[in-house]
Parts: C-alpha cells; structure tokens; sequence
C-alpha cells in the first residue's frame, strides 16, 4: 500500500472495536506524529505496523463490473473499512466488514433480484518480521479468517475462508518506494488454492501528494489466471487523515472497470 516517502480494499465494527480497545484512554506519548501508512487503496498491503495503542481506520467505497460474453455482474461496496489496532510494537490486530449489493444484467437488462448485505467478517493479524536494511526489503506477515456466521443470507458461505500474505516493502529514492506481496487464499467454499501475487510503484509528488501504479492477481490451482492493474492517488489532508481514489481494469478476460474512493484516519492523532 502507498506510503508518503517509503512505500505504499475493507468493514463497521467501530462502536465495539472502540470498547474492546479503550480508545478513550488513548494518549500520544511522542510529539512527533507518526508516519501515516494505510493499507489502501491499491491491493497491495503494507509491510507496515500501525503504531502501538493505535487505533486507524481504512474506509471508503468501489465499484466493479464484470463482462462474460452479454452477462454483466455488477458489485456495489458501500462500505469497505478495515479497523487496524497496533498491540505490539511488531503486531497489529485487524478487523474488516463490507456491506455489497450485487446486480446480474443480460444485454443491459437486469435479472433476477439484487443481491444485498454483509459480507463475512474478516479478523487477524499482520506481524512485522523485519526493518528494511540495505538490500533487504522491510517485511510482514498477513493472516485473516473469514466468519461465515457474520455474513448476510445472500453472500453466506457454508465453510471458513482464510488468507495469508508475506508484504514487502523497498525504499528506492527519497520519493519512491517498491512494495509487493505473496501469498495464498481458500474461499467462496472452494478448496482449490488462489495463489496471490502484488507489485505496485509509488511515487510522492509532494509531501502531501502522492501517486501509485499497480499490477496484481491471482493463480486458482484448476482455473484460468487473473491478471488486472490499478493506478491512483492520495492525498494526505493532514498527519493523521488521507483521501484515496483508484481506478483499474483486469487484463485477462473479467473485470471491465474498478472504480474507488476513501478516507483513512488515525487515532489518536
């Protein structure tokens, strides 16, 4: 994910998450605030852990076509936030909720009923494992399950989901940076693997604005490959807030046109 001078999609929890944490009884313990690293827009996550007794929230909204011959799917996710929590210096807990409403549409007319609701909770943790030193990359691990008792009626699987991701990050100038992830993922009650592969470029054009460009898919164990890309840009509104939109497109045959937009906030600031 971008990141202003280094490197660098999910969910509504906030009421609970704020309890179980005690945000009230944050306090910043350094004057100087720390760097603002999020894990959006881009599919790439960071390497990066959310600082300790932190809470930061990642959210925002997409849309997605895809096109198989005249059938055309179309996703709306209208909420798509990821609660970040850092415990440890070197660990942060992760909580992720998306409210989709999908539509089916032949030659442009829609059919069958629009499917709506939560989609299954995403809880887990990303561990840093090491700082970037020289040609060594920083590195993390990502590890999520996802609940399927959490989920609404229309998009409930019968079985547990689960992914993981190692996150690499390297600095390449005093403005850009490389990050990249590798991993696999079981869902949507199939037990075929997806290996998962990211690679994104960012570059800040300020301080405060930055741009990023994107490759990233998938490889099913008995399916076609997914390639697609995505560029964007963020704008850092101050230390603790920044504002994202992205716009993509698959490759191989699928996704005709992504669509995103979001907020990312940290508190305390």
């Amino acid at each position: 994910m971008y990141k202003f001078n280094r490197s660098t999609r999910r969910y509504v929890l906030l009421g609970a998450f704020f309890t179980l944490m005690g945000v009230s009884s944050f306090a910043q313990e350094d004057n100087q605030p720390p760097e603002m690293i999020t894990d959006r827009p881009d599919a790439t996550e960071s390497s990066s852990i959310v600082p300790r007794k932190t809470l930061q929230v990642e959210t925002g909204g997409f849309y997605e076509s895809f096109e198989d011959g005249d059938v055309t799917t179309k996703t709306y996710t209208y909420n798509t936030a990821l609660l970040r929590y850092g415990l440890f210096d070197n660990v942060e807990l992760r909580l992720g909720w998306d409210y989709v409403e999908q539509k089916t549409e032949i030659n442009g007319t829609q059919v069958g009923r629009t499917l709506s609701g939560l989609s299954p909770l995403l809880a887990g943790a990303k561990i840093g494992i090491s700082e970037e030193k020289g040609a060594l990359p920083q590195m993390a691990i990502i590890g999520h399950v996802m609940l399927p008792f959490t989920a609404g009626e229309d998009f409930k699987p019968e079985t547990t989901g689960v992914n993981f991701r190692f996150a690499f990050a390297h600095t390449l100038s005093d403005k850009s940076s490389l990050s990249y992830n590798v991993g696999a993922e079981w869902g949507d009650d199939s037990p075929e693997a997806a290996y998962i592969y990211t690679l994104a470029y960012g570059y800040s054009v300020t301080d405060t604005f930055g741009l990023y460009a994107e490759l990233y898919g998938d490889f099913p164990e008995n399916s076609p490959a997914n390639h697609l890309w995505d560029a964007g840009l963020t704008y850092l509104v101050r230390h603790n807030v920044q504002l994202d939109a992205t716009v993509g497109s698959s490759i191989t045959d699928g996704q005709d046109i992504l669509l995103s937009a979001g907020v990312s906030f940290r508190i305390p600031n």
